[in-house]
Parts: C-alpha cells; structure tokens; sequence
C-alpha cells in the first residue's frame, strides 16, 4: 500500500507516519523511483499504524501508543472478516 493510501485509510499526517518509520516501529519497503524512494507498507504495517495511531490520538506517548497497540495486535492474533476481534 502506497503512503498516500495509508494517509487516506487511517487520516494520519504524514510526518506522524514517517515519526513511526523513524523510531522503527513500521518498517515499510523502499521501491527506487529514479532519484526517490516510495514506500510500500504492508498489511501488518497497516495494523501497527492504525492502532498506533489510535493511541496517539487519546494522548498516549509514542512508546506507550507502540506497546499497547502490540499488545491488542498480540491479543488479536486470528483477527479477521467473521471474526470479532478474535475474543469470545
């Protein structure tokens, strides 16, 4: 998924985005385009930023916002279409 994408799906700014690639918390691909780099995130990257980003928006730090989303992200192993967040 390209950045802007990600921008657009999660209605994140942009420098909030690349803060998280920063600080190593995404790592998205680089794919050379002449002299630029565009990067490709992942779904698993997705995930990171979206609920990243959602603890980011209640007020969490960034290395607070990091560990609770991996820790839902944890939690919520097998999360799919049918599934409610995996929890019964």
């Amino acid at each position: 998924m390209k950045t802007s994408e990600v921008l657009h799906k999660i209605d994140i700014p942009r420098h909030k985005l690349y803060y998280l690639e920063q600080k190593g918390y995404v790592t998205p691909r680089r794919i050379p385009m002449g002299d630029l780099e565009a990067r490709e995130y992942s779904q698993q990257d997705l995930l990171k930023i979206k609920f990243i980003w959602k603890y980011l928006s209640k007020g969490f730090k960034h290395k607070v916002a990091y560990e609770m989303a991996m820790e839902e992200l944890n939690a919520g192993v097998g999360w799919g279409p049918g599934n409610a967040g995996g929890r019964n």
